[in-house]
């Protein structure tokens, strides 16, 4: 089996691989710009029949119910997916412009292996929960609480890390009992089509259970959003989509899991080793160009070494340069689209504008002619005020921003409407976990630690959205909770 043999991929509804209603759009590869092929055009019909086969496989088929086949399905869908990884390696790093160096982690056999985790999880599940016998009011009884699936998932994901969210998406949706409709950023169609594929040739997903419809109309987002037949609407992406996701769902009241921006910080303390933190913070910034929601582009250092901060990361970035991502050498590829560069160009127009400068970078590289190239960046001089300290970009740029001591840089880092991601870095450990402890985010490293993995849960506080995904929360933000109550006589 090739995957998008023909250079076309299809849509899959109701158990069926499909063309689209609004014919087909094309899939650039963002490293070259050279149209790859085309993907499936969705239209509002093609959406509408996702809808109704997925709300027809959740309550007419035995789908919710049955555990074993739902973790034989699952396990499945990983088996055809590393079966066929090199042909999936390749078509990533064609249609994301992720560097080959990511795909042995979370840009494809990461999330994969997650997989796993989840058939587990739901085939050791504890469903059923006995809370033996009471008598509230009086009346003997006995009660349980039962786990059982939301119903039908509408699941809408970004371009960045396509096969991570696709999948911390539909494998825990799926392994809960849910059925799903998967929408796609239509910037990289071919790795979420390919899903379908797999799914149809090698897996006992029944017909509805999975449907994937890419398209470039994002209307029909918020169709999953506002139907009644939808249980569920498990988005990440933009808060400020995030917001207009929230607003649709609240007609029908369905359950929202979002997964929004961020603005991480990197607290380097006045005990930490310098050249060591700063090193790490910028080239962090740099992997799959900064397009990342979880990517520390903020980095807070003592203010008495402030330029030398500033020179650190600007050597460590400097060195870093955008190219093939094709290459294993490869760290900084291209972003999505250019769109996107064009969007990354003016948030560093803006730093100047605010009287910023830039230690390194500030525009497209002079050797990449053809592709959607950004120079990694370090912008100095501003303070946690300017723009570009406060709003995502989404590009290899990194802020470096000067603090007053421990409190200061904890006031700093929590200064922002985001809450997804933070770093620590000090040599007293108990000192740094004490920092650690009061950063309002929802995933923080101390001292290069690593919380990636499909058991830790991730999400954030404030506009980096509600919920978690991945681990049993993750797992969990896909059930209802029953309560049973019988009568003991």
């Amino acid at each position: 089996m090739a995957l998008v043999a023909d250079g076309v991929s299809r849509l899959l509804i109701d158990g069926k691989l499909t063309s689209g209603g609004a014919g087909g759009f094309a899939t650039v590869n963002p490293a070259t710009e050279e149209v790859l092929g085309e993907a499936a055009n969705a239209d509002a019909a093609d959406m509408d029949r996702a809808i109704g086969a997925a709300r027809r496989a959740f309550d007419e088929t035995d789908w919710s119910t049955n555990t074993e086949l739902r973790v034989r399905c699952v396990r499945q869908l990983r088996d055809a997916m590393l079966e066929h990884v090199e042909e999936l390696r390749d078509l990533t790093i064609a249609d994301v412009g992720a560097p080959r160096m990511l795909t042995a982690g979370a840009q494809l056999e990461g999330p994969i292996n997650d997989l796993s985790f989840v058939a587990d999880t739901a085939e050791n599940y504890e469903w059923t929960r006995d809370l033996g016998q009471a008598s509230p009011m009086g009346i003997p009884t006995r009660r349980s609480v039962v786990r059982e699936a939301v119903g039908v998932v509408g699941a809408i994901t970004p371009w960045n890390f396509p096969h991570q969210i696709n999948l911390a998406k539909l494998g825990p949706a799926l392994a809960a009992g849910n059925t799903v409709v998967l929408k796609p950023a239509p910037d990289t169609p071919w790795v979420a089509a390919v899903l379908g594929e797999l799914i149809a040739a090698n897996t006992d997903i029944p017909p509805g259970v999975v449907n994937i419809v890419t398209s470039t109309d994002h209307a029909l987002g918020a169709m999953l959003a506002k139907d009644p037949r939808v249980d569920m609407v498990s988005f990440t992406g933009s808060t400020a989509t995030g917001r207009s996701v929230m607003a649709d769902a609240a007609a029908t009241i369905k359950k929202v899991f979002l997964e929004l921006g961020g603005k991480s910080a990197f607290l380097v303390l006045d005990d930490a080793d310098l050249a060591a933190a700063c090193s790490v913070a910028g080239f962090s910034v740099c992997l799959h160009a900064g397009q990342g929601c979880a990517i520390t582009t903020r980095l807070v250092v003592p203010r008495a070494r402030y330029d030398e901060a500033v020179a650190i990361a600007a050597r460590t970035m400097g060195s870093i340069k955008p190219g093939d991502p094709s290459k294993p050498g490869t760290i900084c590829g291209p972003v999505i689209s250019a769109r996107q560069r064009d969007r990354v160009q003016s948030y560093l127009d803006l730093a100047i504008t605010e009287g910023g400068e830039f230690a390194c970078g500030g525009g497209r590289p002079a050797d990449q002619p053809a592709g959607f190239f950004i120079e990694p960046t370090v912008i100095a001089g501003l303070t946690n005020e300017a723009r570009v300290a406060r709003e995502e970009i989404f590009g290899p740029v990194l802020t470096v921003i000067p603090h007053d001591g421990d409190d200061d840089a904890v006031r700093i880092a929590n200064d922002s409407p985001y809450g997804l991601s933070a770093t620590v870095y000090g040599a007293d450990a108990e000192r740094a976990a004490g920092v650690a402890a009061r950063l309002r985010a929802g995933t923080v490293n101390v001292n290069g630690g690593v919380w990636y993995s499909a058991d830790v849960p991730f999400g954030g506080y404030k506009q980096s959205g509600n919920g978690r995904e991945m681990g049993v929360a993750g797992f969990e933000e896909y059930l209802e909770i029953k309560a049973i109550a019988t009568a003991a006589n």
